[in-house]
């Protein structure tokens, strides 16, 4: 972690001389939720004639979208001076601005991964019926460039999500109740504080414990308070007193998790250095035609080929030791003795969806019990 790095603490003031004194190359995670520019020209009524509470703050007003864009420019472009060449950043934004920012970005170099849309279950309704309930805002997750590596922790996400791989549309409630950040009079004290829950899954899917996360529109708080929670480092920008306050009493609040959760959950997986299969074999930890077992099955093995794929044994029958590489089979039809292919095409065969094959095959170990070949490649790492 950079030492210049202000850690754990909201800075206040303009958001673009701030992003300046942050050293670059130093931010693992923003989340960037900025200005919307909805061109309020006049106040709202419900048909009631009671006043709608819309976002008709002075940080949302612009002269001009020439105005808008300058300045979404020049924040984006000092993130991205921030922003590690193994970081990601995320925008969030409504049909007024999100088309807007996103092509300002993609001109600054970034590199687009997904857009997800927010669908809101409790959509304030269009009071006049005069358009559709607008019930969604769009985040666009990008990294620094094409080609860079970043953190996705997708193991993660589906734990979250029953183990069934997380979509691209998330259906989350607006901010309400106790979460919803009030002043002495029971108003809202921000216009737009976000949901936790949202946060939560941003920074639960792409950034590690320890990992620095930025937030340029600090607002209320929701990304500081959920980056303490889940035990990463934060830096918080903030012009407004009122939000700078209201959001260091509901930091301080927050009870990080215990430490030893987040041991041994995959997350950090992609900064360990790749190795292939093959490196098992040259480097004698597994041996050419060495049988392997799936899923601890022992009714179904394969045999190790000396160009690191597997060729499966006939069902039920296990290899009884090494083989001659110019004996072995390459086709044959699922479950026959023959069928050829790595360790993750035959254990998605197997299994019949999309298999990793490190935590599904097994060797036999001197204790003469099956272990994860994960365990050699681990041991092959140190």
């Amino acid at each position: 972690m950079d030492p210049a790095l202000p850690l754990d603490q909201i800075l206040q003031g303009d958001c673009l001389e701030l992003l300046d004194t942050l050293p670059a190359a130093s931010v693992d995670l923003i989340f960037a939720d900025p200005p919307y520019n909805l061109q309020l020209s006049q106040q709202l009524y419900r048909p009631d004639n009671s006043r709608v509470d819309a976002v008709d703050d002075d940080w949302d007003q612009f002269d001009s979208f020439a105005e808008y864009d300058q300045f979404t420019h020049n924040w984006l472009a000092a993130c991205r001076r921030l922003l590690k060449d193994s970081g990601s950043i995320w925008v969030i934004g409504t049909y007024h601005n999100i088309f807007r920012l996103g092509a300002i970005m993609q001109d600054l170099g970034f590199w687009f991964l997904n857009d997800v849309v927010w669908l809101k279950v409790n959509p304030m309704p269009n009071f006049h019926g005069v358009r559709f309930t607008n019930a969604h805002e769009t985040l666009i997750w990008a990294c620094q460039r094409k080609g860079a590596r970043y953190t996705f922790n997708h193991h993660a996400m589906k734990r979250l999500n029953d183990d069934l791989q997380m979509r691209s549309d998330w259906a989350i409630p607006l901010c309400t109740g106790e979460e919803r950040l009030k002043d002495g009079d029971g108003k809202k004290i921000h216009s737009t504080q976000k949901p936790e829950a949202l946060l939560y899954r941003v920074i639960s899917a792409t950034s590690r414990p320890g990992d620095m996360v930025l937030d340029p529109f600090f607002g209320s708080g929701t990304t500081g308070a959920v980056a303490k929670k889940l035990r990463r480092h934060w830096i918080g920008i903030e012009r407004d007193p009122l939000y700078v306050q209201a959001a260091a009493r509901r930091i301080a609040a927050v009870t990080a998790a215990p430490e030893d959760l987040f041991e041994e959950t995959g997350l950090r997986r992609r900064r360990e250095p790749r190795l292939p299969f093959g490196a098992l074999l040259e480097n004698g930890l597994l041996q050419p035609g060495q049988s392997l077992y799936f899923r601890r099955d022992r009714q179904v093995s394969a045999r190790v080929r000396p160009d690191g794929y597997l060729t499966l044994n006939a069902s039920g029958v296990a290899a009884p030791g090494p083989v001659e590489a110019a004996g072995v089979a390459t086709a044959g039809p699922v479950g026959a003795n023959g069928v050829t292919g790595s360790i993750h095409q035959l254990g998605t065969r197997l299994r019949g969806a999309p298999c990793n094959g490190w935590d599904d095959w097994y060797f036999e170990g001197a204790d003469g019990a099956l272990h994860p070949i994960d365990e050699l490649r681990q041991l092959l790492r140190k």
